[in-house]
């Protein structure tokens, strides 16, 4: 494993994205806890792009534009919806550790969507893995599975960072219903955002 995949890992990890704006709004709305399952489910949301890049699924992204299309606009979609969903509640936010274990199942649910609707990752991975993994090298196959588990590795401890540090704050701002409020359609705007910038991308 060479540094210039864990330094090239990290940049792409950490830039701020719709995984790591789902797992701040979670450590917000849930606390430590809840920042940590949106962690997980963001991280588990990475597995099936990975999976296509290392079988080659993803050439099948790459060359056809209604495949590309197709799951491109089912992402700007789903964005929407959380944009909608977001800046229309109304619950309070309460200071309390833990949640319901369906809630739990509903954080993961939604972060693993909002990267299973990202093409725009299975035909990143696509590209970045074979940059590290030379096709002659006996055991590529292998080697690009273990560079994708550090890679989720990576990703599951920047979102958590970014989770807790969310959640140590989180007592300041559910005191104030103003902007608790401001929040939320501040994370909603991200949302459409992010939707507008997906729905221009191209492959």
């Amino acid at each position: 494993m060479s540094v210039a995949f864990l330094v090239t890992t990290l940049v792409v990890v950490a830039t701020p994205g719709t995984g790591a704006l789902f797992t701040v709004a979670a450590g917000l709305a849930r606390g430590a806890r809840g920042s940590l399952v949106a962690a997980l489910g963001c991280t588990l949301g990475v597995v099936p792009h990975m999976a296509a890049a290392i079988t080659g699924l993803a050439a099948l992204l790459h060359t056809s534009a209604v495949a590309f299309q197709t799951l491109k606009y089912l992402g700007v979609a789903y964005l929407l919806y959380l944009a909608w969903r977001t800046w229309r509640d109304r619950t309070p936010l309460h200071v309390e550790e833990g949640g319901a274990p369906r809630s739990a199942r509903q954080v993961v649910r939604d972060a693993v969507l909002l990267n299973l609707l990202n093409p725009k990752l299975t035909v990143f991975f696509f590209a970045f893995l074979p940059q590290f993994v030379p096709a002659h090298v006996p055991g590529a196959t292998a080697r690009m599975a273990l560079l994708s588990l550090v890679f989720m590795a990576v990703t599951f401890a920047v979102f958590a960072l970014y989770g807790l540090g969310a959640a140590a704050v989180r007592t300041s701002v559910v005191a104030r219903p103003r902007v608790v409020a401001a929040l939320r359609r501040s994370f909603a705007a991200a949302y459409v955002v992010l939707a507008g910038r997906l729905a221009l991308q191209q492959r």
